[in-house]
Order: structure tokens, then C-alpha cells, then sequence
């Protein structure tokens, strides 16, 4: 009886497994045959563009982070430009001097671009708008160079200056004679295409300010940038304004195109003071002439000659100078101070350029806030009178820039700029030797001066 009872169980079990084999192997056919939709990465995702399998998950996956990333990428882009200004035609007008009228054209991401933050703070050279200037318009510098010391400055000022230019340059050159004969025969030297200069007498302008007392090392020459709407050209339009001792890093072009950024009654553009000087704490008893904030330093300036003339500039600074001086005695900065005390009572004539267009080397600068915090600097402004030997733990990486202009060979700035016709063409000195440069003389400017054998620094090196 017990072996008839294990026989039924052996047969019930093995037709429970012949019925639930097929079961299952039933199961197992049919679940193949669903597919399971992954769920969409993102709700801009369409519902239905859905890949099957581990292998196209995995590449959906792939596809929408390089999609989202490329997404977030043009936003940043997006967001990093400022709004866009409509563009508008330099209204400066034309003229003989080259202050020629285009319209800007707008880069975008331009390195050398400036950011209006930068503007007004001084210390930012992020990349955004910037005019850029015709390639045939001409640049306007006037410089001035008095006694051999700052001819020699002027060298190496003048070697930055063509070494990186585009454009046609005009050189107008306030000298006494001794500068007058070393910048003629240097220019004459070189034969650098597309390059003006003339000069104007110092000496005719010392009675312009020598009522002035002045305490600087320059000079009554320091204060001659006050009379530079007076002694250039009634049409020149506007100008660059350069101290002898400044070095360029960049090309000119650059600064010029700030020029469009003038808006308003602007007629002065300036770098603020990087020292303490004009706040009065530098020791006891310091009492600096009156300045807006930290002042501004005239080492570069842009002048906007037009408007400074229909504003009677002459009168306003005359008036400015006299009212201070009855407290003041004298100026310690040249014209600087006159500059900043002008500046004081009309804040609207300034518009402030950023730092690194005057990096300033004085003896207590605090331009080490402007180097830390800009990408590149183009303007260095040796504004000590130790020069350089000013004590600054930076001094070695700028006296290399300055001594590689110092000792660089002028011959070799002889780049021609093509596609520019060019004035100098038909008025060149030494148009049969095909040279284009030409060396101008105002006869009611410069007086005649005695011939001075230039030094022999000043042909081809210096």
C-alpha cells in the first residue's frame, strides 16, 4: 500500500511539470516581444523619439547632454555681451589733418575690446563691442619734447608707437630747437611710410604760461598741453596727447577708437590718478590742488579740440588757474593740477578711460590694482622722476618692455600700409627716391633755427 501511495505522488509531480513548463516558456516568448520606454530626459524632449535597448539608451543619453551643454554654452555667450548700441557715423567731421568721418564697424569679441564696466571702474578688459577704426584714417599724437633728455624719451615713445600701428600716423611735436634737429633727422633716417610730423616753437608758447608758477621737474614746458587748442591747426579735430615717457603696448589705433565713446558734453579723456596724491594723505600737512576723487592723470589724454574751442577752453582754465593760485602759490603736478581742478567744477567735460590705458609708475602708484585685475595692459607711464629706477617689485617686467623699444633699430619700422593713398605721396622731401616720409615745417610756427649736427644715437638705433 505505501508503494502504490509514493507511485501516485511521483506521477503528480511529473504531470505538474510537464503542465507548467510550457507555461512558462510561454511567459518568457511574450515578455520578449514588449519594449519599455525610457522615461524623456527633458521636458523638451519629444515623447515619442525614444531609442530601444541598453545600446540606445546609452547614446540617447549621450545626445541630449552634448545638446544640453551646447545649450547652456550659448546662453553664456548670450548672456556675457552687453546690449548693442545702434551704430552710428563718427561725427567729427573731415578735414586736411586726416579726422576722417566712417561709420564704425562692430567686433564682436574683439581682445582689445573694452567693457563699459571698465570704463567707469578702470579695471576690467573683458571682451565685448568695440569701433574699430578705418585702416586709412589718420592718428593725431601731440607730444611735448623740449632739451636732449626728452628727445631721447621721445624715441622710444615714437619706436612703440610705429612698431605696432595700422594706420597713417601725424606726429605734431612742441620742441625747442635742440629736439626740433634730433626728431627731424631722425624721421629722415628711418623713411617710415605714411608718417607726418610737424613741429611748432616751445619758445613762442612760454608766454602762454609762464605766468605760472609751477614747482614740477618739467618745467615751464610741463605746462604747454594747456595751449594745445590754441597752437594746433583751427581744423584739427581732435588729438592724442602723450608725455614723453610713455611706453605702448598695443597699437594706437585702440585708443582712438574711444573717441566714439564720448557721449554728452565729454571733451576729455583721462585715467584716474593712481596714487593718493590729490586725496591729501600722502604726510602731514600735504595739501594738493582740488581734484574730483582720486583726480586725473595727463600723461594720456584725449582731446576733442572741436568742442574744447566752442567751450572757450582758453578762458576756463585761465579763470580756474588764477582763482587757485591765490591759494595755492603754485603747481606741484604742472598741468595736471589745473587739468583736475578744471575737471572739479565741470565733472561732465571727463570721460574716464580704463586703467590700463595709463599704467602709472610714480613713486607711491597703486597701479598694481589695475595690472592684477586686466588681462593685458597698453600703456605704461614711467610718471616717477626716477624713472626707471622707481622702486616697484613689478619693475623688471616693465623696464624690459621699455629697453626692448630702446635698443630696437628704427630701420626696421619701415612696413608699408597698402591699400591707403597717402598725402605724404605728393608732399614727400624725398619723393624721387620713392621714400614717403615727410617732415613739415609751419613757417608760422618754427622759427629758423640754426643747424645742429644730430647725435649719432639717433640715426637707426637707439
Amino acid at each position: 500500500m505505501l508503494g502504490i501511495c509514493r507511485g501516485r505522488r511521483k506521477f503528480l509531480a511529473a504531470s505538474l511539470a510537464l503542465l507548467f513548463i510550457p507555461a512558462l516558456t510561454w511567459l518568457y516568448l511574450s515578455a520578449a516581444n514588449f519594449s519599455v520606454k525610457p522615461l524623456p530626459l527633458s521636458p523638451l524632449e519629444p515623447q515619442s523619439s525614444t531609442l530601444v535597448g541598453g545600446a540606445g539608451e546609452r547614446q540617447a543619453l549621450e545626445l541630449r547632454v552634448r545638446e544640453v551643454e551646447e545649450e547652456n554654452r550659448a546662453l553664456r555667450r548670450e548672456l556675457s555681451q552687453p546690449p548693442r548700441n545702434p551704430t552710428h557715423t563718427n561725427h567729427h567731421g573731415n578735414g586736411r589733418h586726416g579726422n576722417q568721418s566712417h561709420a564704425p564697424v562692430v567686433r564682436e569679441g574683439s581682445r582689445h575690446g573694452e567693457a563699459p564696466k571698465g570704463a567707469a571702474t578702470g579695471n576690467s578688459s573683458d571682451c565685448v563691442s568695440q569701433p574699430v577704426v578705418d585702416k586709412c584714417e589718420t592718428i593725431h599724437m601731440a607730444i611735448v619734447c623740449a632739451g636732449y633728455n626728452a628727445s631721447r624719451d621721445v624715441v622710444t615713445l615714437v619706436k612703440s608707437v610705429l612698431f605696432h600701428r595700422r594706420n597713417p600716423l601725424h606726429f605734431h611735436f612742441i620742441t625747442d630747437s635742440i629736439a626740433q634737429q634730433i626728431l627731424a633727422s631722425l624721421f629722415r633716417t628711418w623713411m617710415v611710410p605714411a608718417v607726418r610730423v610737424d613741429f611748432y616753437d616751445a619758445d613762442e608758447l612760454k608766454s602762454e604760461v609762464s605766468w605760472i608758477p609751477n614747482k614740477h621737474y618739467s618745467g615751464i614746458y610741463g605746462l604747454m598741453k594747456l595751449v594745445l587748442t590754441k597752437t594746433l591747426p583751427s581744423d584739427l579735430q581732435k588729438v592724442i596727447v602723450l608725455d614723453t615717457d610713455i611706453t605702448f603696448a598695443t597699437d594706437i589705433a585702440e585708443l582712438w577708437a574711444v573717441f566714439h565713446k564720448f557721449k554728452g558734453q565729454q571733451v576729455l579723456g583721462l585715467v584716474e590718478n593712481q596714487s593718493d596724491w590729490y586725496l591729501g594723505n600722502l604726510w602731514k600737512n600735504h595739501r594738493p590742488w582740488p581734484a574730483l576723487g582720486r583726480g586725473f592723470n595727463t600723461g594720456v589724454i584725449l582731446l576733442l579740440l572741436d568742442r574744447l574751442r566752442k567751450l572757450r577752453w582758453e578762458q576756463m582754465w585761465r579763470l580756474t588757474a588764477e582763482r587757485e593760485l591765490m591759494s595755492m602759490l603754485s603747481t606741484s603736478l604742472a598741468d595736471q593740477d589745473i587739468f583736475n581742478a578744471v575737471i572739479k567744477q565741470n565733472p561732465f567735460l571727463v570721460h574716464q578711460l580704463p586703467c590700463f590705458w595709463n599704467v602709472q609708475l610714480s613713486d607711491h602708484t597703486r597701479s598694481e590694482k589695475c595690472y592684477k585685475d586686466v588681462s593685458d595692459l597698453k600703456v605704461i607711464h614711467w610718471n616717477s622722476p626716477k624713472k626707471l629706477r622707481v622702486k616697484n617689485k613689478h619693475v623688471e617686467f616693465f623696464r624690459n618692455l621699455y629697453l626692448t623699444f630702446l635698443e630696437y633699430d628704427g630701420n626696421l619700422l619701415r612696413r608699408e600700409l597698402f591699400g591707403c593713398p597717402s598725402e605724404t605721396d605728393h608732399n614727400s622731401e624725398n619723393v624721387g627716391t620713392g621714400q614717403h616720409i615727410t617732415s613739415l615745417y609751419r613757417p608760422n610756427k618754427i622759427k629758423a633755427f640754426k643747424k645742429v649736427p644730430a647725435h649719432e644715437d639717433f640715426h637707426g638705433k637707439m
